[in-house]
This record gives C-alpha cells, sequence and structure tokens, in this order.
C-alpha cells in the first residue's frame, strides 16, 4: 500500500531553503570547481546506497545533470552561466543541511525541495543541456559514432552555441520562472528518458 501526501510551501515557508542556498553560495566562493563537483558527486554516491523514496531519487538525477553540465567537455559551460550551476551544487556540500542524510526516508527530503528550487533557477540551462544531449546522440548515430567518444566537434560546437544563445534569450525574457520542461520527473517513473551524458547516477 502507498500512501500520496501533497503539500506547499509558500514563500515564507521557502526563505529558510533560499537562504540556505545564497549561504552555501557565498562559502563556495574562491574554492575549486572540482571540490564544488565532488561534494555534490559524493551525495548521488551515498545516496545509490540507500532505499529512497521514489520522489526524492527523481530529483537527484536533476543534480547528476547539473554535475554532468559542469563535466562535460562538449558542453563547454563557462563564465556566469557555469557559475550558475556551481552555485546551486554548493548546497549538496553542506554536512549541516536540513536534515541529516542519514535519516530514514526523510533525510534527503531537505535535498529534493533545494533541487525543486534549483531546477527553477536553471530552467533554461537545464532545457538546453538536455536538446545539446539528444543532438550528440543522434548525430553520432548517423555517423556511426559513439556518444560518449564523441568529445569536442565543429558540427556540435555549431549546435552548442545555438543552445547557449537561446538559453541565454530564454533566461532574460522569464527571469528563471517556472520548471519549463527541465522538470524531467516524468510522472511518477523511477527515471526520464534522457540521452547519454557524462553522469554518474544510476538507479537500482
Amino acid at each position: 500500500m502507498s500512501i500520496s501526501l501533497n503539500f506547499e510551501l509558500n514563500d515564507r515557508d521557502l526563505e529558510h531553503f533560499r537562504s540556505a542556498m545564497a549561504s552555501a553560495a557565498k562559502a563556495a566562493e574562491g574554492k575549486p570547481d572540482a571540490e564544488i563537483v565532488d561534494c555534490a558527486a559524493k551525495l548521488l554516491t551515498e545516496a545509490q546506497g540507500r532505499e529512497l523514496p521514489d520522489f526524492i531519487m527523481q530529483r537527484l538525477l536533476r543534480v547528476d545533470d547539473m554535475i554532468a553540465m559542469v563535466r562535460d567537455e562538449a558542453w563547454a559551460l563557462d563564465g556566469d552561466d557555469r557559475q550558475r550551476v556551481l552555485a546551486a551544487l554548493a548546497y549538496f556540500c553542506d554536512p549541516d543541511d536540513v536534515i541529516p542524510d542519514h535519516a530514514p526516508v526523510l533525510g534527503y527530503l531537505d535535498d529534493a525541495i533545494m533541487i525543486e528550487l534549483s531546477v527553477r533557477e536553471l530552467q533554461h540551462e537545464l532545457d538546453a543541456y538536455d536538446e545539446f544531449c539528444e543532438f550528440r546522440e543522434g548525430q553520432a548515430e548517423i555517423r556511426g559514432l559513439e556518444a560518449d567518444k564523441v568529445g569536442r566537434t565543429e558540427w556540435l560546437a555549431a549546435r552548442r552555441d545555438e543552445l547557449v544563445e537561446r538559453m541565454h534569450r530564454r533566461r532574460e525574457r522569464t527571469m528563471g520562472a517556472g520548471y519549463g520542461s527541465s522538470s524531467g520527473y516524468a510522472g511518477g517513473r523511477r527515471s526520464y528518458a534522457r540521452s547519454w551524458r557524462p553522469g554518474m547516477f544510476r538507479f537500482t
């Protein structure tokens, strides 16, 4: 038997999480990119060894996508775009987050809420990266290549530049409001269909 619970967090409820996100980003200033990414990756490594509710697993997968965006050589995220993603990942480096991750069932609940906020903030970045990965995989298949072996190429870089430019335009128009298609939670499935990217999270 399963139980469905719906709850709504208003702006006052969310203020604590927004404050925690801002504090984490501030604390991460000056730290090497690799240190921030490795901290967030540790969250995923530990999560894979635990029994977690599906709604948390689905959201942790989006953290994996954020990590892949920074690590992906072909996507080559840089400048302010890169810093926006690193700022979102910085929260997951905090060992003293709201609910200890080792707490049964609910240990990752605060992380799930923070991921929801991050997905809102990075809606257009995630949308653009998803489309980039789909394009890479499709073109790799047409060209008789494996997506994970493509690396940097002119045909891929051209599409990447188009998507980044579109991402900037959409971000300026909406200022990060709403989810768009980037939430990717796919109606309760354990995963959503996604093309290859240099991720590490695997559902069991």
